[in-house]
């Protein structure tokens, strides 16, 4: 590929000083919950601008836990969207809460708008949904939250340092959750996760919860899991959190490059909203195309590793049956999911890239 998707192999390609704090980790012996993990989680906290991030074994888990923690359980309905990966759902399902849906807006984000009618009695958390980093509108979710005294999960697990007014997302509720996947823009050598909070209470829980329920070596508080992050894969956290300002800002340069470029398609391409007091991310960059697929074969055929984010909202498939919803629910996910497509935008690409994906796209509709 000429433009890659992935990019693994060029942000590991210089592994060796990464080696050499995994050598000292194993003359350390120091293999979990170990000091590598703290100063992770004490960096990670700084980043965001939280008190506390706790270290856990994936995102997903960042969002089970984050539930676990507020006591929800068999029979209650959490409210999120369906234009989501599939860990958020399934995060609220292994808690035996039902995952109840609401639709999104043109910035791919859950609709304040359409939360306060799916409140019932049974309702114990909201999970808005900082889709491809894109934030979700914190200020309107939180009035709703506070009128019915609800708790928000954040899922920020697409958004590492996308922020709102300067405030980071995953502060805004009571806990936000962050996956540390290989694709995203912070990330491990296999699947980690950390959760962010200001309240000491859920802090507490959180430690024992990710470890057991062990208060301390022989003694157990409560039944919990085994979700630690190991401290393997905090080394190489260490080691690329120094890093963020740069990954970050290059791939907002790049997806300002193609706003600017793909805003002549106008008839073809619908770039999503950008509000100047929200800070995009893009671990993913979607916009929305006609004749998506043919422009998506186009682009793998001239070797631009184009994706889909995804194909088929959740609430068609067919694990979510059961819970009822059906085609024309929820429209505007409906809508984006057979005409959104993923470009590459990371921090690996050069200007040439870019231009040579404008250029392809360019020549596809006109």
């Amino acid at each position: 590929m000429k433009v890659k998707y992935s990019y693994l192999e060029e942000q590991f390609k210089d592994h060796k000083e990464i080696f050499n704090r995994l050598d000292k980790l194993i003359q350390s012996g120091d293999y979990t919950l170990g000091k590598p993990v703290q100063e992770f989680e004490q960096k990670f906290a700084g980043l965001i601008g939280t008190k506390y991030a706790i270290g856990v074994n994936s995102g997903t888990d960042a969002l089970f836990l984050s539930l676990k923690a507020i006591g929800v359980g068999q029979g209650d309905e959490v409210i999120t969207v369906p234009n989501t990966f599939i860990a958020t759902v399934g995060a609220i399902m292994a808690t035996g809460a039902r995952p109840v849906f609401v639709d999104v807006t043109d910035e791919f984000t859950i609709n304040p708008e359409l939360i306060e009618h799916t409140i019932t009695k049974n309702t114990k958390a909201i999970m808005p949904v900082h889709y491809a980093g894109h934030p979700a509108d914190m200020s309107d979710i939180m009035d709703i939250a506070k009128r019915y005294e609800l708790p928000v999960i954040e899922d920020s697990c697409q958004a590492i340092s996308a922020a709102i007014d300067g405030q980071c997302v995953g502060t805004f509720g009571l806990t936000g959750g962050f996956s540390l996947h290989p694709l995203k823009n912070l990330n491990v050598w296999g699947d980690g996760g950390i959760i962010v909070t200001n309240s000491e209470e859920i802090l507490d829980r959180l430690l024992l919860l990710r470890n057991h329920g062990l208060k301390n070596r022989d003694e157990v508080d409560t039944f919990g899991y085994n979700s630690r992050l190991d401290s393997l894969q905090a080394v190489v956290g260490n080691y690329l959190i120094n890093d963020m300002h740069t990954i970050t800002e290059t791939r907002i340069k790049w997806a300002n490059k193609l706003d600017s470029a793909l805003a002549g398609l106008k008839n073809f391409v619908t770039i999503p909203k950008r509000r100047p007091n929200k800070r995009y991310v893009y671990h993913l960059y979607i916009i929305i195309v006609k004749k998506r697929d043919e422009l998506l074969s186009y682009l793998i055929k001239n070797e631009i590793e184009a994706k889909i984010h995804y194909p088929m909202p959740l609430h068609l498939q067919p694990a979510a049956a059961h819970l009822g919803y059906k085609k024309g629910d929820f429209p505007v996910t409906e809508s984006q999911c057979s005409s959104m497509l993923t470009l590459p935008v990371h921090q690996h690409l050069g200007e040439k890239q870019i231009d040579y994906m404008i250029e392809k796209i360019t020549k596809f509709y006109r």
